[in-house]
């Protein structure tokens, strides 16, 4: 089988919004003729040389603006119209210089032919075509042909047989893979015929069939039965699984600077173990989470046939990053403005198999830097973690300097993040205008904590349907200046809706139309779909205890309330400024409606929204401040870029926001 690649790449943000807007928003400003190509099964055999002249290129710029005859096509709908004006036979000699009546007639003879093979392509298989002949010109030397077509009623998919042979077919542990493929198959009873989507359910069904234990499985037959007078398709396809294949060994190609046992480790993790059946799933999860580690530059998981045909060892082929790397970045953001970035990784650090990963990060109103150390997985998935940071935020008149250290374990997978981990915080913070509403002195805490997401997207670069949901929770003490007991709580939740719409677009006609295969159901209406966003958190403490100001909330900003600054959300202080809160709640809703030009989807999108949030230090003071406004995303391969214009119905004014990809 073929080996898959993952790509990860990260951007500035303004950067990639500027590369990718600009090629996106320039190529979809230019004209797109109204109908797409066929696919070849659709394309009418060439005619013989012998009894036709060679057509002309018609990329020819001479020859057209001069064409030999005009074609007049009476059909509906519009889109079969133009699907036939396109890949009809006649136009291939329009531009040919040298064509006279006798040749144009014997092209015409030919022409209802040609139209009722084009016709059948998309299921029509009892058309009319009728050349009513050739009218004069003034701007054609031989004419304009006049055709009219009635392309009779669509043909109908009355009866549908999906077979098996090979080890497929009897074993018991394998009906519901049966089930799976015949239920899944993208052509059912009552649906349109057309070959594309006899030509697109076969391979899909294929593909189903080769994805779980049999590799090697292929189309033994088919065959469409169409009936002409009652317009209707019988269908039938075997397959052939062949043998089944087991999972053998892990040999990992490539090794040398890092040691191997991590990749073995994460293939294991990933489903692989020896004896299994192959699964192709579990081989690009394989191959996803090796590349995440960051000790790989590129990857490849593979199965290699051995001489025991149903055992199959799995190849892991890496080339290693460098043992060290720096990143130097500069960007900005409307958040946080002007921002300048180095960050360097030691995969080896002081010759352990501790990977280092320290960072500086300055911007117009807050400085970091941090250093991150991690080990490689173990068996189970879990790997031990520690960092430091030491920070700088401004907030209006505040200045807020903190210092976190922390220890614990993790365990990161495609859909499931956890860690547990020991936290030590302290943090200080200064009013320049009034010592009285700084905290005066640094406040520190020990706290345990334990961290649980779980994203159940249909796609986790740009969800269409699913949800998400994250939970912190973390118990400890406050040190300096008095020691209180505290519980902190944070809850995240995300989901995203299809919307039924009253008008669909009807992807399945227009593609049929333009003898495209019918589009997947998962295919979003013109609609779009909902987004809901909700958070809240909270800190459970005696009123006196000294809660560390980076263990409070703020919110506001690109990525929470829009219309509002970066943390412009929290308690209203004398100083016009905020201070953090106890207590968070924010709510976001968004209407994202996908937008199309001519009845073709682009990879545009425009955005609704409503946000909400407050910040308080008692439930019952909770007062939301909105944001509302509308947006633009462009559906890049990294994610959408995102850009919106927001008004904050307290701030009173308009702020632009943007931000790249989806993360959760």
């Amino acid at each position: 089988m073929n080996p898959f690649v993952l790509h990860r790449a990260q951007w500035a943000r303004w950067s990639l919004l500027a590369c990718a807007l600009l090629p996106a928003a320039l190529a979809l400003a230019q004209p797109r003729p109204a109908a797409e190509a066929a696919s070849a099964a659709t394309t009418p055999p060439a005619s013989p040389a012998a009894s036709t002249p060679t057509p002309v290129d018609d990329a020819d710029p001479a020859a057209a603006s001069s064409p030999r005859f005009n074609i007049e096509l009476q059909t509906e709908p519009k889109e079969l119209r133009e699907f036939l004006l396109r890949h009809m036979e006649l136009q291939r000699f329009r531009q040919l210089a040298d064509l006279d009546a006798n040749e144009l007639n014997r092209l015409l003879e030919k022409a209802p032919d040609n139209l009722g093979d084009l016709l059948g392509t998309l299921g029509h298989f009892n058309p009319e075509v009728e050349l009513l002949g050739l009218s004069p010109d003034a701007q054609s030397p031989l004419g304009t042909v006049r055709l009219r077509v009635d392309p009779g009623p669509l043909t109908r998919v009355e009866h549908v047989i999906v077979a098996f042979r090979g080890d497929i077919a009897d074993r018991p542990e394998t009906a519901a893979q049966r089930a799976d493929i015949q239920a899944a198959f993208t052509l059912q009873v009552g649906d349109r015929f057309t070959q594309a989507d006899w030509d697109s359910a076969k391979s899909a069904a294929l593909r189903q069939l080769t994805a779980l234990r049999y590799p090697a499985g292929r189309i033994d037959g088919s065959l469409a039965d169409i009936n002409p007078v009652t317009h209707s398709a019988r269908l039938a396809v075997e397959f052939d699984s062949g043998a089944p294949v087991r999972i053998g060994d892990v040999r990992v190609q490539g090794a040398e600077r890092y040691d191997e046992a991590t990749a073995n480790n994460l293939v294991r993790l990933s489903g692989l173990v020896p004896g299994s059946d192959y699964n192709l799933a579990h081989l690009q999860e394989a191959q996803q989470r090796i590349a995440e580690t960051g000790y790989y530059d590129s990857v490849f998981v593979y199965v290699e046939p051995g001489a025991d045909s149903q055992v199959a060892p799995v190849v892991v082929q890496v080339r290693e990053s460098l043992r060290q790397k720096l990143v130097l970045g500069i960007g900005a953001s409307t958040d946080s403005g002007p921002r300048l970035s180095v960050e360097h990784t030691n995969h080896r650090m002081l010759g352990s198999r501790w990977r280092a990963v320290s960072k500086l990060l300055i911007e117009r109103d807050d400085q970091l830097l941090s250093t991150d150390w991690s080990r490689p997985v173990d068996t189970q998935g879990w790997r031990w973690i520690t960092g430091a940071q030491t920070a700088r935020q401004i907030d209006g008149y505040d200045t807020t300097t903190s210092q976190r250290l922390r220890l614990g374990q993790s365990q990161d997978t495609t859909n499931l993040d956890r860690s547990f981990f020991l936290q030590y915080d302290r943090a200080l913070s200064e009013n320049s205008l009034d010592a009285t509403l700084g905290t005066g002195v640094g406040e520190s805490a020990l706290s345990a904590n334990y961290a649980w997401t779980r994203r159940r997207f249909d796609n986790l670069l740009q969800p269409n349907s699913g949800h998400g949901l994250g939970v912190e929770l973390g118990v400890g003490s406050t040190l300096v200046p008095i020691r209180r007991p505290f519980f902190r709580t944070r809850l995240r939740w995300l989901g995203y809706w299809p919307i039924a719409s009253d008008q669909p677009y009807d992807a399945q006609t227009t593609a049929a139309a333009l003898g495209e295969a019918k589009p997947a159901a998962a295919t979003t209406s013109n609609a779009g779909r909902l987004a809901l966003r909700l958070e809240v958190g909270a800190v459970w403490a005696q009123k006196d205890a000294p809660i560390p100001e980076t263990q409070l909330f703020l919110t506001g900003g690109d990525n929470s309330v829009r219309g509002y600054g970066l943390r412009d959300i929290g308690l209203p202080q004398a100083d016009g400024g905020v201070s953090p809160g106890r207590y968070l709640a924010v709510a976001i809703l968004e209407w994202q409606r996908p937008l199309y030009r001519n009845g073709v989807r682009t990879p545009f999108e425009s955005v609704l929204f409503v946000d909400a949030g407050a910040v308080a230090d008692q439930p019952g003071e909770l007062r939301p401040r909105l944001g509302v406004g509308t947006g633009l995303r462009y559906n890049s391969p990294v994610g959408p870029l995102q850009v919106d214009l927001a008004y904050g119905l307290k701030s009173k004014r308009l702020r632009l926001h943007l931000n790249v990809g989806f993360t959760f």
